[in-house]
């Protein structure tokens, strides 16, 4: 009988759940934020399955900084994009216990109207951010548009000269600073 009635309360806790998925109004979307537009990666990503988490784990296949994709819908919890060059689809999942960011602010950072300017970056951390990659030397913009912002429950300020980045679900690294310039990364 205990069974049962802990089958129901959770089949109703998970319909609850699932009705609590709201759809963005464009004025909650934010002013950049226009479905069907062009949108350019910010930052060398890595996708798994067509999915792109938030927390922004380092593995799976690279899809390049600048990368032309089409925003398809968005809602608080993920966006469907389209990678314009193969038609891949690919979720962006935010994940807020950790980014400490709404879908919108997340998107925002990951994908913008404007291709990066990669001219202002050494030809070495052209490199490197092409490959979704961070040496020693390479400047904090250039660590951002290699592999992106990192989880702000760990990282709360880019003002640190310690971001910790996650490798997979149970592995992070540490990229630390000094002067602004990567000074090593600790695994």
């Amino acid at each position: 009988m205990f069974a049962k009635k802990a089958i129901l309360i959770l089949f109703g806790l998970t319909v609850l759940l699932l009705g609590c998925k709201k759809d963005l109004k464009p004025d909650e979307q934010g002013l950049a934020v226009q479905p069907l537009q062009v949108y350019y990666t910010q930052f060398s990503l890595y996708q798994e399955k067509n999915n792109f988490r938030t927390t922004n784990y380092r593995k799976g296949v690279l899809i390049p900084i600048n990368t032309p994709v089409n925003l398809l819908s968005i809602d608080s919890d993920t966006a469907l994009l389209k990678l314009q060059a193969t038609g891949q689809p690919l979720t962006i999942e935010n994940v807020p216990k950790f980014t400490k960011d709404s879908m919108a602010i997340a998107f925002s950072k990951i994908a913008g109207t404007n291709k990066v300017d990669l001219s202002v970056f050494t030809k070495a951390e052209q490199e490197s951010i092409l490959s979704g990659q961070v040496k020693p030397g390479m400047s904090k913009q250039a660590v951002l548009a290699a592999i992106g912002y990192p989880p702000q429950h760990e990282t709360p300020t880019l003002e640190a000269n310690s971001w910790t980045y996650w490798s997979n679900r149970f592995n992070r690294f540490i990229v630390n600073f000094k002067n602004d310039k990567v000074e090593n990364i600790v695994d």
